[in-house]
């Protein structure tokens, strides 16, 4: 992979890499919680859906309701109007969906996206979120077996490095 777009409960990150898997460039999104999971959980909560639900509902709609507001308050507010206003549940998750999925793209357009891409973190479980994203960069999203722990992976993989193993102060990581 030489692009990896990983969103999280709590943050965001564009990450693109060399030729040898090295950081290139980097950018987070850590101000708020707009473009994280928690943006996500909170419009679930607020249309009263699973968030396991919320992808394959947003993919059932035949068009998005617009979610303009990137404050995940403000936007909380907003789909609350949209419900006012009858619109359908689907169609609210769908605009929800590609909110988050316009301010990501917008981050890892920022850090030059080069293909092949990944998705990792909770949120590539989203299947709305990953098909808007392959729709809004023109390219096949890839994501792993089990998008959320690829962080936990990675660092379980670099204790157990041999090098970083035998400078551990911890005995039990030197095996």
């Amino acid at each position: 992979m030489r692009t990896i777009i990983d969103i999280g409960g709590q943050d965001s990150k564009g990450i693109r890499l060399n030729d040898w898997g090295e950081v290139e460039n980097f950018n987070m999104n850590d101000k708020c919680a707009a473009g994280t999971g928690r943006f996500l959980e909170t419009m679930a909560n607020a249309l009263q859906v699973p968030l396991e639900e919320l992808g394959r509902c947003a993919l059932r709609a035949p068009e998005a309701v617009r979610v303009s507001s990137t404050c995940t308050v403000f936007a909380e507010s907003e789909v609350v109007s949209h419900i006012a206003r009858g619109k359908k549940k689907d169609e609210i998750l769908l605009g929800v969906c590609q909110s988050i999925v316009d301010r990501i793209a917008a981050m890892v357009k920022g850090i030059g996206v080069k293909p092949p891409v990944a998705m990792t973190g909770g949120v590539a479980k989203n299947p709305a979120v990953v098909k808007l994203m392959g729709e809004r960069l023109g390219l096949p999203v890839f994501l792993p077996p089990e998008p959320q722990i690829t962080g936990a992976l990675g660092a379980a993989l670099i204790a157990r490095h041999d090098t970083l193993a035998s400078q551990s102060p911890f005995p039990a990581l030197s095996r």
